[in-house]
C-alpha cells in the first residue's frame, strides 16, 4: 500500500509541476519584464491599451505573485504527498 500511496505522490507532483509550475515561470518572467520596463524612460508601452507606466508597474506585480502562487502549489503538493508522516514510524515499530 505504501508503494502505491508514493506513487501516486510522485504522479500528482509531476503533474503540478508541468500543470502549474511551467505556467508560474512564465508568470514571473512576464511580470519582471512588465515591472523592469515601467521604469525604462521612452518605453513603449501598451498594456490593455493603456500607455501609463503604472498600468505596466500593477500588471507586473500582479503577474509576479500570480506566478509564486503557481509555483508553490507543486512545491506544497510535493511535500504533503511525499513526505512521511509522524504516524507511520509508530506502525513500522509495531509491525
Amino acid at each position: 500500500m505504501e508503494e502505491q500511496n508514493k506513487t501516486t505522490g510522485i504522479i500528482a507532483t509531476v503533474a503540478t509541476g508541468v500543470l502549474c509550475g511551467c505556467p508560474g515561470l512564465f508568470s514571473l518572467c512576464w511580470g519582471l519584464l512588465a515591472a523592469v520596463v515601467s521604469f525604462m524612460p521612452n518605453a513603449d508601452i501598451d498594456i490593455m491599451g493603456s500607455s501609463d507606466p503604472s498600468a505596466a508597474l500593477g500588471t507586473g506585480i500582479a503577474a509576479l505573485c500570480v506566478g509564486l502562487v503557481l509555483l508553490l502549489i507543486p512545491v506544497g503538493v510535493g511535500f504533503f504527498t511525499l513526505r512521511k508522516k509522524p504516524g507511520d514510524e509508530f506502525q513500522e515499530e509495531l509491525a
